[in-house]
């Protein structure tokens, strides 16, 4: 599809102050689309403001756990396409927090859903699930015929979210499609917990990066450019035969452990004598897993652009500019 596909459209995106939701809300205004963005709390450091979208978008504050207030600005905005990407998305909090997690996770989704059910401007809808939805499988790479079988609270949620919209489709026959994902990086994403982020700080203090896990788990990561496109196709094919109902992976399908994800930041930011504090004290997380993207490749006409190496550059790049910013802005 064109960029032209999107010009003038209204579009809402739950999440947009996200690592995802940012960039996609950044691809859409430049295609130009009218952009509506669900913001729950105010990040003044998010990339949303990096980007400078913060101004060039309508701003719709609330939860996705309202129901009322998603009806409203669905109608009000008459919206055409909606992305519902907000979540809460760290594993470690989901386990200590399940009852937020599954308030954001299962909830905000079926409210999402059933809103675009009732307002008649809706024409497509794209809901973020995971790679986690699958939960532990013996048969690798997992495709889209895997069951969905989370068994952690994180897993769970996104394998009920996952059903509620293949829901939608089956009964109600709304135009909804569902991207899975591998494991996204790139820059904008403050989460220092995450492996990625977290990392790329450590190193630029000069400090051992932390790998909470033995180091041997093993997945695919994927760069968010290559995600956003991944997402605009999905959205711009969602209601077509074949492709509205069903999920659709998307991973560059490289696998690579944890250790040789930090070892490739070190080479990279040029500090390889810095060695990684291994702690092995994660719990309910899964040991391997990454995707198969071949529905993608066929019917979407989708390829990821990036290599690992090119995306976690790019993402470096963005975090060195980053904190020498924050630095700047402490000393005035």
């Amino acid at each position: 599809m064109k960029d032209s596909f999107w010009k003038d459209k209204n579009v809402f995106v739950t999440g947009c102050t996200g690592l995802l939701g940012s960039w996609l809300t950044e691809a859409l205004y430049r295609r130009g689309a009218n952009v509506v963005g669900l913001i729950r709390d105010l990040v003044p450091r998010s990339n949303l403001h990096a980007l400078g979208c913060w101004e060039r978008i309508n701003v719709v504050r609330g939860d996705v756990a309202d129901y009322a207030l998603l009806e409203r600005a669905l109608n009000e905005y008459e919206v055409d396409t909606v992305f519902h990407l907000a979540a809460q998305t760290i594993v470690t909090i989901a386990n200590r927090s399940p009852l937020s997690t599954f308030e954001s996770n299962i909830k905000g989704t079926w409210n999402i859903l059933e809103a675009c059910r009732r307002v008649p401007t809706i024409r497509r809808v794209v809901v973020a699930s995971s790679d986690k939805a699958y939960g532990d499988q013996e048969k690798l790479p997992y495709d889209e015929e895997s069951p969905l079988q989370g068994r952690h609270p994180y897993d769970v949620s996104k394998s009920c979210a996952d059903l509620i919209a293949q829901a939608y489709w089956k009964t109600y026959a709304l135009p909804v499609a569902i991207a899975r994902c591998g494991n996204l990086y790139g820059g904008g994403d403050l989460n220092w917990n995450r492996i990625v982020p977290g990392t790329i700080r450590s190193v630029d203090q000069g400090e051992r990066p932390v790998i909470r896990s033995d180091g041997t788990f093993i997945r695919d990561y994927f760069y968010i450019l290559d995600a956003v496109e991944g997402y605009l196709l999905l959205a711009e094919k969602a209601a077509e035969k074949g492709i509205a109902g069903q999920g659709f992976n998307f991973s560059d399908e490289r696998q690579t452990t944890v250790l040789e994800l930090v070892t490739l930041i070190l080479k990279l930011m040029g500090k390889s004598k810095l060695k990684p504090d291994v702690r092995n004290e994660a719990k309910g997380e899964i040991r391997h897993q990454y995707l198969s993207a071949a529905r993608a490749r066929r019917l979407l006409s989708w390829k990821p652009l990036y290599t690992l190496e090119e995306g976690l550059k790019g993402t470096i790049d963005w975090y060195r500019k980053f904190f020498a910013e924050e630095e700047k802005r402490r000393k005035q």
